[in-house]
């Protein structure tokens, strides 16, 4: 099986689906919820283990009743915690969410505290690609270069906020359109991917939902049309899309094959409530692939 190691942060997720986002200081009352895993790296590790890969978390959790469910919920879906740190004494992280009639969603989120600073991974086995969300920079770095030491792909989700210099070593940096703007505010979309591939020298794209996928590559800008699906819920969607493109980049696609592949697994997701709990898995994303085939 092809083996990705992702790095970065690990969350429990409370999702409460209501019609509208609140505004005010009152009661309101949730349709439906859920209580799950997220986090960026947590819910990238979930799409590759779902499409048939290996997934080894590189995270840090407290051993307290949070850290129980993230690692519970991880296990259940086959992800290797065997790299992750878990802390005595830790708070581990989780956060509040709404999800509204639009499947747009509002997150509060608690970051945890007396988790472990950076992990070691000098004596991990060489996985086909590494993948690092940018919301832990020490541990970016150190997964980008375990990446150049091992020579596979090493592939950054590159939100806002996010410090430059952690993306340093990249082979990868898919962008949200929130984090191209905040790295590059003003500049057009081809303007921004342009700066950045010179910067990092690296291959650059950039997600923005349902207008899909813009990337620079060696022939210049190109552009992946997202799928159209009834929305009922975006959470995790971005994350997802990181794992599933990181998974084909690994088993040695080429980018806009795993760009078209990733832009499948996210819309499927979009398409159920419940964060990450909704990813297809490889199956399923295959067949939408060929249902939509022209």
């Amino acid at each position: 099986m092809t083996e990705v190691l992702i790095a970065g942060v690990a969350v429990a997720d409370i999702v409460m689906q209501v019609a509208q986002l609140p505004r005010r200081a009152e009661k309101y009352r949730a349709t439906d919820a859920v209580i799950t895993v997220g986090g960026c790296a947590a819910n990238a590790a979930v799409a590759v283990a779902r499409h048939g890969g290996t997934a080894r978390l590189a995270a840090r959790l407290g051993r307290d009743p949070m850290g129980d469910l993230i690692a519970a919920a991880l296990e259940s879906e086959g992800v290797d915690l065997s790299l992750s740190d878990r802390r005595e004494g830790a708070r581990s992280s989780f956060s509040s969410i709404y999800v509204d009639a639009a499947g747009e969603r509002q997150i509060m989120n608690y970051r945890g505290a007396g988790l472990a600073e950076t992990l070691d991974l000098s004596t991990v086995p060489r996985p086909d690609a590494v993948l690092a969300d940018n919301r832990w920079p020490a541990l970016t770095q150190a997964a980008l270069a375990a990446a150049r030491r091992w020579g596979v792909p090493g592939i950054v989700d590159a939100e806002a906020p996010f410090e430059g210099d952690a993306l340093r070593g990249a082979t990868h940096i898919a962008f949200s359109m929130q984090g191209l703007s905040a790295y590059a505010p003003g500049l057009s979309v081809v303007n921004a991917l342009a700066r950045a591939r010179a910067e990092y020298g690296a291959w650059v794209a950039v997600t923005d939902g349902a207008n899909g996928v813009w990337y620079s590559g060696d022939a210049g800008i190109g552009h992946v049309p997202a799928f159209a699906v009834a929305v009922v819920d975006t959470l995790g969607a971005g994350d997802i899309w990181h794992g599933a493109f990181t998974l084909r980049i690994a088993e040695g696609a080429e980018e806009a094959d795993a760009i078209c592949f990733a832009n499948a697994a996210a819309a499927l997701k979009c398409r159920a409530f419940g964060g990450a709990a909704a990813c297809p898995d490889r199956k399923a994303t295959e067949e939408f692939l060929k249902e939509v085939a022209p």
